[in-house]
């Protein structure tokens, strides 16, 4: 028994059983197409469309939304989400294609929607039938998010919105986008209005999407430029004004705060499916070979791949303290050490793996050589995104030296 398991109430339990019980009979079939690392890579409606069915399945079955009220979609169970992620981890199932709609979309709507509006949106965001994106940062506003200048000009019991976002991750799948507009020029934070808009439905009408391509050679970041985009009032979350409010229930929940509601990438090897942990790179170096024998027997290396397998232990371990009160002295100090260090990990165990695979880390995917198919060079450009969004480590570090610590401001 896990030590997660030998804690849990009662409810708990018997949630964790009927998990494991249904997780066992209902594994989705292997994927026909390679899938990326995680849901913010995804390209195309093949990998889509794999991934929206298996959380759908998940859903109907109430591992997805499990702690949300029945009247919105939810299972109406306590805390409970945390078990079924744990459950679902273990069984190695994949990710969801959701993850900004069930990690951050979802909380913001629940708590700042109106009631009409989270019974209409809140259901199919949980089954993943409608995509949500994350319209914050822009070309002029990246870590300074108070600075947006996409503006909203009110039109009677309308909004006309014009502007230009950038960053957006699944934007060119996206049904629904939470969007931080500006509303007031004359207030930096108070002018600042918080909107859910559908912009799959204005798609040539008053939205464009533009597909940003990384250095990976994949996409899923976008630029979504509104062009008097037209939207009804009902469609805004809190009050005129209340946009920087609003967008700390986003952020909280985007460093970690909550059960992000979706687990990380589970264990499906075909066509490329992997696992970017310190277990996983142990396993790569156990087959990979430096100077005819494998790199796992390299006493450098091992001292090197256990460092990093004690440091995700303790940062798995620090996701854990989140969830007692009595720690969460700072309302932001856990979160956005656990966001920081996080990325950070999974930056340098990508980078790690370069190491073990030597030379042939100068292969990539669609060289039939290239060590694990290429998705630990895959992994490692990827983990630059990781550590720029939600904020970079670097913003992460003041805010929590400043903020938390209580040091004076940096020059």
């Amino acid at each position: 028994m896990s030590e997660s398991a030998s804690k849990d109430s009662p409810e708990q339990a018997e949630f964790r059983q009927y998990c494991r019980t249904w997780l066992a009979a209902n594994r989705p079939p292997d994927p026909q197409v390679r899938l990326p690392l995680s849901p913010l890579e995804i390209m195309t409606t093949e990998q889509l469309s794999y991934l929206q069915a298996w959380q759908k399945a998940a859903y109907d079955a109430g591992l997805v939304g499990c702690d949300y009220p029945r009247e919105v979609g939810g299972g109406g169970r306590k805390d409970c989400q945390r078990v079924a992620n744990e459950e679902m981890l273990s069984a190695r199932t994949p990710y969801f294609p959701n993850v900004i709609g069930l990690g951050m979309a979802a909380p913001t709507v629940f708590y700042h929607a109106q009631e009409a509006l989270k019974q209409r949106l809140l259901p199919r965001l949980f089954s993943g039938e409608d995509i949500w994106c994350q319209g914050f940062s822009e070309p002029g506003a990246g870590s300074d998010l108070a600075s947006v200048q996409t503006f909203a000009e009110r039109k009677g019991d309308k909004w006309v919105i014009n502007g230009h976002k950038v960053w957006t991750s699944l934007a060119h799948f996206a049904e629904w986008m939470i969007l931080l507009l500006r509303t007031d020029k004359s207030h930096k934070y108070d002018g600042l209005t918080y909107f859910v808009v559908p912009i799959r439905a204005a798609l040539g009408s008053g939205v464009t999407v533009r597909p940003l391509i990384k250095i990976t050679g994949e996409t899923g970041f976008n630029e979504v430029i509104f062009d008097n985009l037209e939207v009804d009032d009902s469609y805004r979350l809190d009050e005129l004004g209340k946009g920087w409010q609003v967008a700390m229930t986003t952020l909280l929940h985007e460093r970690g705060a909550g059960e992000l509601q979706t687990p990380r990438a589970g264990g499906l090897r075909n066509k490329g499916g992997h696992v970017t942990s310190a277990s996983s790179l142990i396993e790569f170096a156990r087959t990979a070979e430096r100077d005819g024998r494998a790199a796992a027997e390299d006493p450098l290396l091992r001292d090197r791949m256990m460092q990093q397998l004690i440091r995700e232990v303790g940062w798995t371990q620090s996701q854990r303290r989140s969830r007692v009160p009595a720690l969460l002295d700072h309302p932001m100090r856990l979160q956005l050490q656990n966001k920081l260090l996080g990325s950070e990990i999974s930056q340098d165990t990508a980078a790690l793996a370069l190491e073990v695979a030597g030379a042939s880390a100068s292969l990539y995917l669609g060289d039939e050589n290239a060590p694990a198919g290429g998705q630990w060079h895959l992994a490692y450009m990827n983990s630059y995104g990781m550590t720029i969004a939600a904020g970079t480590s670097e913003v992460q570090r003041n805010i929590l030296g400043e903020r938390v610590l209580g040091l004076a401001k940096s020059k």
